[in-house]
């Protein structure tokens, strides 16, 4: 039996297929039995009679179906509905965690001791949520990138099948056999320029508030870590042994957006490309969200359809920089932000031959005294605190533990999960920027009938600043 699309019944998911609606995709798959493949609900070809179509919420369901993927529409390519699936903070964390390579690196019984659950309950959560087990979906992601590199870029299939998280070609070839019904050759386009970065696409449901987007992280730019165009943003980035920038713009009239990424290793590819997706919130279900804040806050204020999270490399970047903002204007944090990068960060080429700097570590920040930094040692004293923290914490993630850390409040946290968690739900009551925006709405704001997006009101009570 289907998976049915969480909130659609079958009607409204046979509307928005025969509407092509993009607002739509991602949200369910249109599984079609004469031919034995699944679609995305934009998908150009040739609409298929209702009464030969099932639906499903999401890829895996119907390829466990037994349908292959739709090679014209790509289901590879739609805005992931998976992380919005379910109520439950521990399933959403597991994605998230999975979608980071967890179970490439580690074991089931490992990632569940991390969630803090048994193995049988982490089991349970995926099959009564996507009706699979999460080694399974783990490989099924795997795989949708895989296809993804195998459509958009010229990498060698063997490359390909290492930037994917497989740790052979042998076992990369049965998976794709497996999973997608289709050989890697099978899939490869040829017409593929042959270039020196990497560019994908990055699809998300409209609309998108582009620059609006720009325009926050403009403000916070630091110089050498980033860079900001006209209609793009550009920045470093590191994530173990692998280095580089990356560079994001919207695509013209599309509902993507265009990144290209310069690397020195293509091993982590599929993990730095997720946490960039979740960093731009290109997966968010923004037209439920949109839908909840708007009838919420009335006509009290201009609401902004479209705009997201934009999110913080690593959590402890999002530390620092909401440690170094603490009592000073954000012009003055950047400055503090900036002075950091170029003293300790470790310094590599962007494009155009200019140099740019990596955030510095923990380690780097710990063989400094900060003497640069021109603030009270108490807060020079916190950044050093975090960063031990990080290096000694057996659970690094867990972000509710930095609050024993003097020198770091609820606000910072709060942020923190915000920005580079990406928790959906934080609200920072305390925020001075957000009680000055509360002033304006009429009636008076019950912030909870906001969740579970209460970061997004956060960020549309800060637009209006």
């Amino acid at each position: 039996m289907p998976s049915r699309p969480e909130k659609l019944n079958r009607k409204q998911c046979e509307r928005a297929r025969r509407a092509r609606d993009a607002r739509f995709d991602g949200r369910f798959f249109t599984a079609v039995k004469t031919t034995g493949i699944y679609c995305r609900p934009i998908c150009p070809a040739n609409q298929p009679l209702e009464k030969n179509v099932d639906y499903y919420a999401s890829a895996i369901s119907a390829a466990q179906a037994g349908y292959r993927p739709c090679l014209r529409c790509r289901p590879d390519s739609a805005p992931d509905s998976c992380a919005w699936l379910g109520t439950q903070t521990t399933f959403q964390r597991a994605l998230r965690l999975i979608q980071q390579g967890e179970l490439q690196q580690g074991s089931l019984s490992e990632l569940a001791e991390r969630l803090g659950i048994s193995d049988r309950y982490l089991r349970n959560l995926f099959h009564e949520n996507l009706g699979t087990s999460p080694k399974q979906y783990a490989v099924y992601q795997q795989c949708l990138f895989a296809k993804q590199l195998l459509h958009e870029t010229s990498l060698p299939v063997t490359e390909i099948a290492f930037a994917s998280g497989f740790n052979s070609v042998r076992r990369f070839n049965e998976a794709m056999q497996q999973q997608m019904h289709l050989s890697p050759s099978r899939i490869r386009k040829s017409d593929v320029p042959t270039t020196s970065s990497l560019r994908l696409k990055l699809y998300y449901r409209p609309p998108y508030a582009w620059q609006e987007m720009l325009e926050f992280l403009a403000r916070r730019l630091v110089p050498g870590l980033e860079w900001v165009s006209e209609d793009g943003y550009g920045r470093t980035l590191q994530l173990g042994d692998t280095v580089g920038w990356m560079q994001l713009s919207q695509a013209s009239g599309e509902h993507h957006l265009w990144l290209e990424l310069q690397l020195n290793r293509h091993e982590n590819l599929n993990v730095i490309t997720q946490r960039i997706k979740a960093l731009f919130d290109v997966d968010a279900p923004i037209d439920a969200i949109d839908e909840q804040l708007q009838a919420l806050l009335g006509e009290s204020l201009a609401y902004l359809p479209g705009l997201r999270v934009p999110g913080i490399w690593s959590h402890f970047e999002a530390g620092v920089r909401a440690i170094l903002g603490q009592q000073v204007s954000v012009a003055a944090a950047r400055n503090l932000v900036q002075s950091l990068v170029t003293e300790l960060g470790e310094e590599i080429p962007l494009p155009g031959g200019a140099a740019g700097f990596l955030f510095p570590s923990p380690d780097a920040v710990l063989d400094s005294d900060l003497g640069f930094f021109k603030m009270p040692q108490a807060r020079k004293d916190t950044v050093h605190r975090l960063a031990r923290h990080l290096l000694e914490s057996e659970a690094p993630d867990n972000i509710d533990a930095w609050s024993d850390i003097k020198g770091i409040g609820p606000w910072t946290v709060a942020y923190v999960k915000m920005r580079a968690v990406k928790d959906p739900d934080v609200w920072l009551s305390g925020d001075a920027g957000i009680r000055n925006a509360l002033q304006l709405v009429e009636p008076a704001l019950n912030a909870d009938a906001a969740s579970p997006w209460r970061s997004y009101l956060t960020f549309q009570l800060w637009n209006q600043l």
